[in-house]
């Protein structure tokens, strides 16, 4: 999107730490810039819709784009799109979370939901969603004429958008491994660990400047912190990871994990 502004996310999340790590990776992707994070529904609302239940139609909207976590703890990520849509607030959802309940994800997209991620991914997954959202706005833009569009136009946006095999949530193998991510070691993993999941944990730690504990893994993608603690030791096992112990909390220090390119 060179030459372009930034399209501006705001982060909605009620884990302070999923918050952050989800305002990395949209640091990470060029072109878009997070303006502000909410852990509550009220909070959210408060900020997106700061004229109340109606959008000032004079105003620029305050996001264009909301990374939805629909699970929040005084209500449901869908409260906030319905408001959103009731308010002509002008403003896109990027629906993050654990449902797949066929029923939330249909109301999703019928209140304007033009992306879907379900935990747990990774950043190529997430990049990927990004990637396409900057390419529809992109598409719409160029195929302005006269302040309307054309069908060919619109065809072309919804491409981009919902990819090539024509869905929200993207492919199965949407998490797949980045480049230079994909963990080296046996063929055969233990009993339990999946490859998918361990790509996605070790493009978490791979995207991280600093080590990782089980904590953190945790909230980045969605699994128990026991799983991940059994993925950090299986790749510090086959050398991917160093261990590096946290000291300077009471009891006993915590363990952080530091991938190793």
């Amino acid at each position: 999107m060179t030459g372009q502004q930034d399209l501006r996310v705001f982060v909605v999340e009620d884990d302070p730490l999923t918050a952050s790590l989800h305002g990395e990776y949209v640091r990470r992707v060029p072109g878009f810039s997070v303006v502000g994070t909410a852990h509550t529904r009220r909070d959210a609302v408060a900020a997106l819709l700061p004229d109340g239940p109606r959008a000032d139609p004079a105003r620029q909207p305050t996001a264009d784009l909301v990374l939805m976590d629909m699970n929040l703890p005084d209500g449901h990520g869908l409260a906030i799109c319905r408001m959103l849509r009731a308010a002509g607030a002008g403003i896109d959802v990027l629906a993050i979370t654990a449902a797949t309940e066929l029923p939330v994800v249909r109301e999703a997209i019928a209140l304007g939901v033009v992306q879907y991620l379900i935990k747990p991914f990774g950043f190529a997954a997430f990049e990927e969603k990004l990637r396409a959202y900057a390419a529809f706005r992109l598409a719409l833009t160029a195929g302005a004429v006269d302040g309307g569009t054309t069908q060919d136009a619109v065809d072309a946006a919804l491409t981009r958008l919902r990819g090539a095999d024509g869905s929200l949530t993207g492919p199965p193998s949407s998490s797949s491994s980045s480049a230079g991510t994909a963990p080296s070691g046996p063929s055969s993993l233990p009993k339990g660990l999946s490859e998918a999941t361990l790509t996605q944990v070790a493009e978490l730690l791979a995207a991280s400047p600093e080590p990782l504990s089980a904590a953190e893994v945790h909230a980045g993608t969605g699994i128990s912190r026991v799983t991940a603690r059994r993925y950090l030791e299986y790749l510090a096992t086959v050398g991917r990871v160093e261990r590096e112990p946290r000291y300077g909390t009471p009891g006993r220090p915590e363990m952080g994990y530091r991938w190793h390119p």
